[in-house]
């Protein structure tokens, strides 16, 4: 079974000021999946405290996947502070959930979301809305094992 971590970034949620619907359903969703949720956090968007659960949590599970701050305001730090951990980017994976996105809104074309790998974990960025990460992860979540599988070594054909 794989491993994840959910990192929600919303300063009124850190604060309690904010119920995290979006984390919530991508736990759930996840689970459904059959990855197990390792870890779960609500923090601020701030680059340190981002930055330094990124590197801790890439250690400990196979999955991170954040929620929030990947839009266009000041604060909305999460891809800037990702691409600055990843060892290497995996676009296709944010193209895929821009495009999910653009289905239902043409403000999903606003998202900075990134992901990518580092060591042996991959880290994919959503959005912060609860329509958002079903759209986002829903268009990935079947590729996430085989993803993971290739990242930790796998020899097996992609085609079969």
């Amino acid at each position: 079974m794989l491993r994840a971590a959910i990192l929600t970034l919303s300063d009124k949620g850190a604060k309690g000021e904010r119920v995290d619907e979006s984390g919530r359903l991508l736990r759930r969703m996840l689970e459904q999946a059959r990855i197990e949720v390792m870890h779960y956090a609500v923090l601020p968007d701030e680059r340190d405290v981002l930055r330094d659960m990124l590197v801790n949590l890439s250690d400990k599970v196979d999955l991170i996947v954040t929620n929030g701050g990947t839009g266009l305001s000041p604060r909305d730090i999460t891809p800037d502070v990702t691409l600055e951990v990843i060892d290497r980017e995996v676009p296709g994976i944010a193209e895929a959930m821009r495009m999910e996105g653009l289905k239902k809104t043409p403000r999903a074309m606003l998202s900075r979301a990134v992901a990518g790998t580092r060591g042996e974990c991959l880290i994919i960025n959503l959005p912060g809305s609860p329509g958002a990460v079903r759209e986002g992860i829903g268009a990935v979540l079947e590729v996430i094992p085989h993803a993971i599988e290739k990242l930790k070594g796998s020899e097996k054909e992609c085609a079969e």
